[in-house]
């Protein structure tokens, strides 16, 4: 005589390992957050190298060039950099961007960040040298609390001579 048995799971095995997911979620869930906090303020600053990299690199090769903050990709925009910013070509060399002046590169901002800077514009000369001295730009997640680790911030440094470098710290 054959045995005819049903192949599946049970109700309670099917619960137990429902339980046990939910579990591991709850634990994971927290840690998933502060990746991704840490994430998103990394991806921020390394667009924001390139960009500098970028704006130098064209002024070396035309003659002037600049970054600036932006909130619609076309023109500056004061010292909000939240919204994003813009690379431009400084044909001129006044300084400012101009409406004839061509963009090269637009990068939107993270609603999520904020970045500061001391100033709104930071222009480059024909021998990559950063115009207004000294600068720097900090990035920040907007839920960061007072208390909160360095980790999860980010001060971007430009030289007077246009060198660039990131550190995992608030900017002085």
């Amino acid at each position: 005589m054959y045995s005819i048995r049903a192949k599946g799971f049970t109700l309670v095995e099917l619960m137990t390992v429902i339980g046990i997911v939910a579990i591991m979620a709850a634990i994971a869930f927290p840690n998933f957050t502060s990746t991704m906090r840490s994430n998103r303020v990394a991806t921020s600053s390394n667009e924001l190298l390139a960009t500098l990299a970028l704006a130098r690199s064209e002024a070396v090769r035309s003659g002037g060039g600049g970054v600036c903050a932006s909130d619609n990709g076309t023109g500056c925009s004061g010292d909000d950099w939240n919204a994003g910013w813009i690379v431009w070509t400084d044909g001129n060399g006044n300084r400012v961007k101009d409406g004839d002046e061509p963009v090269i590169r637009y990068v939107e901002g993270n609603p999520k960040l904020l970045v500061t800077s001391s100033t709104g514009t930071m222009t480059f000369d024909v021998r990559g040298r950063i115009r207004e001295g000294e600068q720097t730009i900090d990035i920040t997640p907007d839920d960061a609390k007072p208390d909160d680790e360095d980790i999860f911030k980010r001060c971007v440094y430009i030289s007077p001579t246009g060198q660039t470098r990131v550190a995992k710290e608030s900017c002085p």
